[in-house]
């Protein structure tokens, strides 16, 4: 079977690897001159075993709150989109809590999954990319936000990871350089066995792994269409005129899937969601933090890779454009340096914005589509790095007709 992938991001080199072990042959296509440089380029680095959808039950009234904050960890830029008025019909209807449960538990098990493959391929394969295991602290500004820190213990215990809850004494103990960022935060929770690492140079390694295992990449070739014959998806049309043939075609374009599928008349529920980055060099400074930092009230994520420290996070519903708001950029390298004043040399930050591909109900769409041969591997949101492989080798499976790992049914495309 020759499958066709479309996207070199994370999703689409992990589903290569996996497609290709398991015997098929692959083409991977994609529109930049190398693997990760979309929204795999510079993420949070975060690999999340216990991770929940954005859509959760108290998203609606902080929305409210943030309306005209430009710092706001989600902003919605009001404007004539139907795209976004379905989207965001959805996104709210999956904020009940009877929702927001069957996600996080949906969610919970591809993390798991995938947090394992991750590891175990990173190991098998021998692949360098910067990897910290001395944990994640997760950090609660309020009372309320501490009381769901015994929910995220519990999910993370069903992956295997012990985590503790902690004050905010307990919060300098684990992470000194925290010392004076503390006061203004009440408590954390601490999971020793969790790890982060970039995104970036897995991705990379991978896709050089894969192209020596056989799959083929086809760099800086934009897809036009996906070409239907005889009622199967048969390959796609370039850009250039040329066409590629294959017996199976996979969506792993991210945010751009949903563009793809609408030539094919399929309507694919992914919006993307403007994502910001910091990364500055620690420079020898001494108040970098040895771990991985999650600021749970502003959604930001800290990762300290080899000389490294990234700040990553908050959301931003504005369509297609990639232009960065300044003011949101300098909030999240603001709210870094408060963080960690002496974290690295801020005057050499390097900033970065990408999209996610982020479906209403925050899984991803994984499996088959109405159309025969065309399969999706996208709406992975902002855990698409912790997605990857796991998602990778369940769509593998599905396509060569093996038994899957995890019950596929949650990431269906007819659930919406």
């Amino acid at each position: 079977m020759h499958v066709l992938v479309l996207g070199a991001g994370v999703i689409g080199v992990a589903a290569s690897w996996y497609l290709r072990e398991a015997g098929c042959e692959v083409t991977v296509i994609e529109a930049r001159e190398g693997p990760g440089l979309e929204t795999s380029f510079a993420n949070g680095g975060h690999l999340s075993a216990a991770s929940g959808p954005w859509a959760a039950p108290d998203v609606p009234g902080k929305l409210i709150r943030w309306i005209g904050r430009e710092d706001a960890p989600l902003l919605l830029r009001l404007r004539w989109d139907t795209a976004l008025f379905r989207w965001g019909a959805r996104f709210l209807a999956n904020c009940a809590p009877a929702r927001y449960a069957a996600n996080t538990e949906a969610i919970g098990a591809l993390c798991r999954l995938s947090a394992a493959e991750t590891m175990a391929l990173r190991d098998r394969l021998g692949i360098s990319d910067e990897t910290n295991r001395a944990g994640v602290l997760t950090i609660y500004a309020t009372e309320k936000d501490l009381a769901g820190a015994e929910a995220k213990r519990a999910r993370l215990g069903e992956a295997g990871i012990a985590a503790e809850v902690v004050d905010r004494a307990g919060i300098i103990r684990i992470e000194p350089a925290l010392e004076q960022a503390a006061p203004r935060y009440v408590g954390g929770l601490f999971a020793a066995e969790t790890e982060t690492s970039d995104c970036h140079l897995f991705t990379a390694a991978l896709a050089a792994h894969a192209a020596d295992a056989g799959v083929a990449f086809r760099y800086g070739a934009r897809v036009a269409a996906v070409t239907v014959a005889a009622g199967r998806a048969s390959g796609v049309t370039l850009e250039s005129g040329e066409t590629v043939s294959a017996d199976a075609v996979v969506l792993a374009a991210g945010s751009w899937s949903p563009v793809l599928a609408r030539g094919l008349a399929l309507r694919v529920p992914v919006y993307p969601g403007k994502g910001y980055s910091v990364t500055v060099p620690i420079a020898g400074r001494n108040g970098a933090p040895r771990m991985a930092v999650v600021d749970e009230h502003a959604k930001l994520y800290i990762a300290r890779f080899a000389d490294r420290l990234r700040v990553a996070g908050t959301l931003e519903l504005a369509g297609w454009d990639k232009t960065p708001s300044p003011a949101r950029q300098a909030a999240t390298l603001a709210k870094m340096r408060a963080l960690f004043p002496d974290g690295g040399d801020y005057t050499q930050a390097a900033h970065w914005t990408g999209l996610r591909p982020m479906t209403p109900d925050g899984r991803p769409l994984l499996g088959p589509t109405t159309v025969p041969g065309l399969w999706l591997d996208t709406g992975h949101g902002p855990l698409g790095w912790t997605m990857a492989c796991g998602s990778g080798r369940l769509l593998a499976e599905m396509v060569t007709g093996r038994r899957p790992s995890i019950d596929p049914a949650p990431y269906a495309l007819s659930r919406f």
